[in-house]
């Protein structure tokens, strides 16, 4: 017998792209949203979210309980910590067997809050900023930058002084 024929290699031809870098780059006006869930990896979400027009309605205690409220119904995601600032929030979030996208399980836990909490100039920005976190070791990271907001922010002098965050 003969041996196989050895395979055809394509030759690709590759673009040179020429960039001048003194034109204006586009701007994204939105966060790119979208989650990557890898079978047989966890889903762990870093998350933040602002007041509308970043307005300091936040931190208070009956928004803490009413937000921990509605995420504990809300459980198409798991959530996990959580850091709730003057004009924005932070936290991290899991994902379940559920087949609920992330953006509109955000979408929804906001609207079930402002019905609740009843407020109505307590509004959320429209959009949110997530991403995935992909090691325990940026998690961490995350984690202990998030901790140390309301130091950083001259709200309190150690970051388990601040009341509002929960586990």
């Amino acid at each position: 017998g003969e041996a196989p024929a050895e395979p055809r290699t394509r030759r690709r031809h590759r673009a040179t792209i020429h960039c001048d870098m003194t034109e204006k780059q586009p701007q994204r006006k939105h966060p790119a949203h979208g989650i990557l869930v890898i079978d047989g990896q966890p889903t762990i979400i870093f998350n933040t979210v602002c007041t509308k027009d970043r307005k300091p309605w936040l931190a208070c205690e009956s928004v803490h309980q009413t937000l921990r409220e509605v995420w504990q119904e809300a459980k198409a995601w798991l959530m996990g910590r959580d850091m709730i600032l003057p004009d924005h929030l932070h936290f991290f979030a899991a994902a379940t067997e559920s087949t609920i996208a992330y953006d509109r399980w955000v979408t929804y836990w906001k609207s079930q809050f402002r019905k609740r909490h009843g407020d109505p100039e307590h509004l959320w920005q429209t959009d949110h900023w997530d991403t995935r976190i992909r090691n325990a070791e940026r998690y961490e990271e995350k984690y202990e930058s998030v901790r140390s907001n309301p130091v950083r922010l001259g709200l309190v002098e150690k970051p388990e002084d601040w009341p509002y965050q929960g586990e």
